[in-house]
């Protein structure tokens, strides 16, 4: 009985350091949020919804990404649609990536689609049973994820990772290209990048 009401104890006291710590996070967002709209800084980053050059780039979510990405292939503001996932990977054909995909396709007139992982990619290899000790160690409970799998939902599958990024990439531009609702005049690309400098391989060539 102690050990359950320290437990609940401690499980308290992180909650409210985690949302202490988030307002602080927040409130510093607002802060320069106000000074970058009174300065006008935001000016210089001013363009239109259309993309210049009418590309599509799926990419990880990988924080060294963020702007080394863009500069990498010297996209500016407005030059394309990004749309970030773990792993750069399309886990289902009628999912939000390929919904995003379709919309810059027939909305935004994208014409190329750019399939970009990276090296070093966390999603590479990672362990669904690990990632679920951690969801429940973070307080969801086991009886929540034993309803969801005897809901037809197999979490082990959904949260594991690729073995290569090389092949995860294909499996996206094959599932993209093939896609009944793409246009068959869409070119979609594949590459790979370095996370540290920039250097871009080409895994499918969309043009060949």
């Amino acid at each position: 009985m102690f050990v359950r009401i320290q437990d609940s104890f401690l499980l308290n006291v992180m909650t409210t350091l985690y949302k202490e710590d988030i307002m602080s996070k927040l409130q510093e967002i607002l802060d320069y949020n106000k000074l970058f709209v009174e300065n006008k800084e935001y000016v210089k980053y001013i363009t239109s919804k259309n993309p210049n050059k009418k590309l599509v780039i799926l990419s990880c979510m990988d924080t060294r990404l963020t702007e080394l990405l863009p500069k990498a292939l010297n996209l500016k503001n407005g030059d394309a649609k990004f749309i970030k996932n773990a792993g750069a990977s399309i886990m289902h054909p009628f999912g939000s990536i390929i919904r995003s995909i379709i919309v810059a396709v027939y909305e935004f007139k994208a014409d190329e689609v750019l399939v970009i992982g990276h090296h070093g990619c966390g999603m590479s290899n990672l362990n669904g049973d690990e990632v679920l000790e951690k969801i429940v160690q973070r307080g969801i409970s086991k009886e929540v994820i034993e309803t969801l799998c005897n809901a037809g939902i197999d979490i082990k599958k959904w949260l594991h990772g690729f073995d290569s990024v090389e092949e995860s990439i294909k499996e996206s531009v094959e599932l993209i290209k093939s896609h009944p609702l793409i246009p068959k005049d869409i070119v979609v690309h594949g590459l790979v990048i370095d996370p540290e400098t920039g250097k871009l391989e080409v895994v499918v060539n969309g043009y060949e």
